[in-house]
């Protein structure tokens, strides 16, 4: 069986490795460098309590089991690649500004047995750098963390390694179908020809000419700016990830990682003096010390974002064509999952996620 992977982001190298490990001759077809669009902007938090309150959901479920298999899937990342990734169970503190937000969070650790309540003083206790005034804070002591930049470039490298081919500055312009069915990739330069496609182009899942209406994925771009700051010297870097405020804090090395502004204005990745100032106000709400400390980077990144908010994943109207994309802010947690239920899909495997179909539009 040949398998063509249209970008070469978290969820294309996963699903890609996957089916490569299962035997699959598969290409991975990336209009610019393996790892460096929506997975090299984001900040590597594995997050399923800050970013899905209810594990009952569809999305919620998907967010806990991913969390789960991550251990062991950073374990096989780095053992295949001979890199490191920077995966660490390090916990989330999500900070409580005022009493009814301490309340909705006594009422979650009221129902999840993995979450603890804290009182402000405990909670500035773990982050002394914490604003005083805080109601308290939630703990959760399983959130995780991984380098993001440094996985896009392992899962690359174990993709190759197993024996995928990789192929860079090769953007796909089209899809071509015949009889309903897809049957070659297009690119500037050539022509792939397969026996199944996965779409994974994140924010430019959607362009791709050639599919009817009915089979083009429904994902626009969301765009994000975020900040790395650097401490005075000296002074140490938060040992957890912080959520307060509208803005999460994600220690990273030798800096912090501030993110992240939220817009729809399509495919703009321009640099603003208004998100800088946003970020950094309410990063300094939560940390007031920040404001001595220096901006190192500041960056954009396109999420691909879904009419329901939901990811696209699963077939087309197109036979043979399948979607990953959609994910939004959580392409990174999901990837296990999401390398999991495609690459069975494509070898035909029993895989029940309705929610995510990418037909329901």
């Amino acid at each position: 069986m040949k398998v063509v992977i249209i970008g070469a982001g978290v969820a294309g190298l996963s699903i890609g490795w996957r089916l490569r490990q299962a035997g699959v001759d598969v290409t991975v077809l990336e209009r610019a460098q393996a790892g460096h669009g929506a997975t090299w902007a984001a900040a590597g938090m594995l997050a399923a309590t800050a970013e899905h309150g209810e594990k009952q959901s569809p999305e919620g479920e998907l967010a806990y089991r991913s969390l789960k298999a991550w251990p062991d899937f950073a374990r096989e990342i780095e053992a295949a690649s001979g890199m490191k990734i920077g995966y660490a169970q390090s916990g989330s503190l999500l900070v409580a500004a005022n009493a009814a937000q301490l309340d909705e969070y006594t009422a979650r650790a009221k129902s999840d047995s993995d979450l603890k309540v804290l009182s402000a003083q405990e909670a500035r206790a773990m982050e002394p750098s914490l604003k005083q005034d805080i109601a308290g804070a939630l703990w959760a002591e399983r959130e995780a963390v991984v380098d993001n930049r440094a996985l896009g470039q392992a899962l690359a490298r174990a993709f190759v390694r197993a024996g995928g081919a990789l192929k860079l500055n090769e953007s796909v312009v089209r899809i071509e179908t015949r009889a309903g069915y897809a049957v070659g990739a297009l690119t500037p330069s050539a022509f792939y020809e397969a026996d199944a496609f996965v779409l994974a182009a994140g924010a430019w899942s959607g362009l791709i000419e050639g599919l009817p209406p009915d089979a083009v994925p429904q994902v626009k771009p969301m765009k994000g700016e975020m900040l790395a700051l650097a401490p005075p010297k000296g002074v140490a870097i938060p040992g957890h990830v912080v959520w307060g405020n509208e803005v999460y804090l994600v220690p990273r090395g030798d800096r912090l990682l501030i993110g992240a502004t939220l817009e729809d204005v399509g495919f703009d990745t321009r640099l603003t003096k208004d998100a800088e100032n946003w970020l950094t106000d309410r990063a300094v709400s939560v940390m007031p010390g920040l404001k001595d400390w220096t901006i190192v980077e500041h960056w954009a990144g396109l999420r691909p974002g879904s009419p329901d908010g939901l990811p696209l994943l699963g077939p087309t109207a197109v036979n043979g064509l399948f979607v990953a994309s959609g994910q939004y802010r959580n392409g990174i947690l999901f990837a296990p999952l999401v390398a999991e239920m495609l690459s069975g899909l494509v070898l035909e495997r029993p895989v029940d996620f309705a929610a995510f179909d990418p037909r329901r539009f």
